[in-house]
């Protein structure tokens, strides 16, 4: 099978999105709603990666770059699409992103209880760094 096409997400892709990280996405986040997605598409509108096969839904990752750190979010595959190269493809996509806006590191957030999505991580050439937690605070 060939890699998926891969495209930056569009306001008209919002709710194909959220649908699809209903269905393959671990846990949720407080921005999956119509005006989170449709902030981060405005703001940056190459942020949002999509992995199309046919044109169906298949993948995607949020590659963002604050002009310091590159950060990668919402890493899905579909579950009848994985173990087929979707997930490498984005990162493939969303490091050369980086590359060119002049990132050095990319960091992902991953669910620790999330097993297949290590794999998916390590394959990928990503390891768990374990001096760093995570810190957060609900606006």
């Amino acid at each position: 099978m060939s890699d998926p096409h891969i495209r930056c997400a569009t306001r008209s892709d919002i709710d194909t999105v959220l649908r699809f990280w209903r269905d393959a996405a671990e846990g949720t986040s407080i921005s999956d709603d119509q005006d989170g997605v449709a902030r981060l598409v405005g703001r940056d509108p190459e942020a949002l990666l999509l992995a199309e096969w046919d044109g169906e839904l298949v993948g995607t990752v949020i590659a963002g770059f604050d002009g310091w750190r590159c950060h990668l979010y919402r890493l899905a595959v579909h579950p009848a699409h994985r173990r087929r190269g979707v997930a490498r493809a984005l990162l493939a996509a969303a490091e050369k992103r980086f590359a060119a806006l002049g990132g050095r590191r990319g960091d992902a957030m991953v669910l620790d209880d999330n097993a297949p999505a290590h794999r998916a991580w390590e394959a990928s050439g990503y390891r768990r760094e374990a001096r760093w937690s995570r810190w957060v605070k609900p606006l």
